[in-house]
């Protein structure tokens, strides 16, 4: 069995210390929570809008740049999974039950209870509803994603060094990254990623229980989100132990598959010709608002500083949150791409499905509330199930989108393991499945001890701090990354 480094030992204490907190004393653990986490909204906010903005910019930079025909590998190594394969992967590491939770809810909330900047209720508002959900899942996210995966990959595959964090900034800090220093980084970056996954894990849950609920009466309760959870766990677990090449490609295809499936139905049986040409317009609108919506900080009073800080703010540490990761996961399968290859596909690819995701889901649930249906009265998790009552094929809808929330949860999971796994057997590409079923079964119990106790809000708010830590690691990162690739480069062009 390959070492396991202190990094596993010293998170394990730490989320153990975390969750027992948070069950123990759940009302001043949210509490505590909250109060930094609206302190880090408040003072950080224009620094995270800086950051993320800078983030596009230097991603579009080195797609265009000479940098770009460098490859993440070997100069002669291919990519070790197909471009749809590896599309479909992106995607379900990367948002998976986030797409389908918030698919038609984020639009409608914008639309009805709290626009941007137009009134609640207007068409104004619709239309806004729609571009500020693009701006919160697309082009900023992925530039992030992408420049964090793209520092592993190029260190990891090119400069053959461990798959960890940590080894992204040996260009400014050296041997010292083996040190206590790097242990400090990568047990940051396992920390962000138990707790992002417990969350997601914990909403994915409620979902399901949700839309059980409504199609076939099951009991909304935590004994129905045990059994959940506790089935989720095990197909995933199964998958963990049959490896990358096979577990996790094909759930990713699954994916793809189904989510593809329930976006064509709703494009069939809903306000077709109003989602096309809302689809046109706000995609035109996302763009024409993208350096506005990029800098906006709301400064002064009437500005709706606190939509902000709820929203893209809040998206801001959030992805930041599962930055270590996602991007260890997309650094993982990029094996092979060039550097312009590997940023053009993942800015570009997910930013326009995303797009075509929320205009599809959003417009439907804003034409069935202009219909006389009030949705805004239910969960977010039942939104959707709601709005696919008024459409036709309802059941079959539900019974997707059940199966596709079902197929992201596992996806999600296992590629967590993966990534846990690596980070803690000194970024092994093979980690052991004792070690991935370790930090399986670690993941569930985390999500269930928070739905026990009602603690996934403080868990939203802790990752959410911890964002801060880690985005000016990212930074660093950027730094140690531009470093690299222009000796790398002149190397290259000395060969010449």
């Amino acid at each position: 069995m390959k070492k396991v480094s202190r990094v596993f030992y010293v998170t394990v204490a730490l989320v153990i210390i975390t969750v027992f907190f948070g069950a123990v004393f759940p009302e001043q653990f949210e509490q505590i929570t909250g109060n930094i986490k609206s302190f880090v909204a408040t003072r950080f906010g224009w620094y995270y809008m800086l950051l993320m903005s800078a983030l596009v910019i230097f991603s579009i930079f080195i797609a265009l740049s000479p940098y770009g025909q460098i490859r993440l590998g070997k100069d002669n190594e291919e990519p070790d999974f197909s471009t749809p394969t590896w599309v479909a992967m992106l995607f379900s590491a990367g948002m998976g039950i986030g797409l389908v939770f918030y698919g038609a809810a984020e639009p409608l909330s914008h639309y009805m209870s709290n626009a941007p900047t137009a009134d609640e209720g207007s068409g104004k508002a619709f239309k806004e509803g729609l571009t500020y959900a693009y701006f919160h899942w697309g082009l900023h996210v992925w530039a992030m994603y992408g420049i964090t995966a793209l520092a592993l990959a190029f260190f990891q595959f090119r400069k053959e060094e461990p798959g960890l964090i940590s080894s992204t900034l040996k260009p400014l800090f050296g041997e010292k990254v083996n040190g206590p220093l790097g242990k400090v980084i990568d047990v940051l970056a396992v920390f962000a990623t138990v707790f992002g996954v417990a969350t997601s894990l914990g909403f994915g849950a409620v979902q399901i229980n949700g839309g059980l609920s409504h199609l076939f009466g099951l009991d909304v309760d935590f004994s129905s989100q045990f059994m959940i959870i506790a089935v989720v766990t095990i197909l995933f677990l199964i998958s963990a132990w049959s490896g990358l090449s096979k577990g996790i490609k094909y759930l990713s295809n699954t994916n793809m598959v189904l989510a593809i499936v329930l976006l064509i139905i709703v494009l069939v049986v809903g306000p077709t010709l109003l989602i096309l040409n809302m689809f046109t317009e706000t995609f035109g609108m996302y763009m024409d608002y993208l350096i506005k919506s990029s800098f906006r900080t709301s400064p002064l009073e009437g500005d709706n500083r606190g939509w902000l800080d709820a929203w893209t703010i809040f998206y801001w540490a959030w992805w930041i949150s599962w930055a270590p990761f996602v991007g260890m996961f997309i650094a993982r399968i990029s094996r092979g791409r060039t550097v312009r290859q590997f940023m053009t596909g993942v800015l570009i690819l997910p930013t326009l499905v995303v797009s075509i995701w929320y205009a599809a889901f959003g417009t439907t649930a804003g034409d069935v509330q202009n219909s006389g249906t009030d949705l805004t009265q239910h969960a977010t998790e039942l939104v959707l199930f709601n709005m696919f009552d008024q459409l036709p094929m309802s059941l079959i809808l539900s019974v997707v989108a059940i199966l596709l929330i079902g197929s992201f949860f596992i996806t999600s999971a296992d590629s967590a393991t993966f990534v846990l796994g690596m980070q803690s057997t000194h970024g092994s590409l093979e980690p052991p499945n004792g070690i991935k079923i370790t930090w399986g079964i670690a993941q569930s119990s985390v999500a269930l001890i928070l739905l026990y106790v009602g603690g996934l809000q403080a868990i939203q708010n802790t990752i959410i701090v911890a964002a801060l830590p880690f985005s000016f690691i990212m930074i660093l990162m950027v730094i140690a990354l531009f470093k690299a690739l222009s000796r790398e480069l002149q190397v290259i062009n000395r060969r010449r």
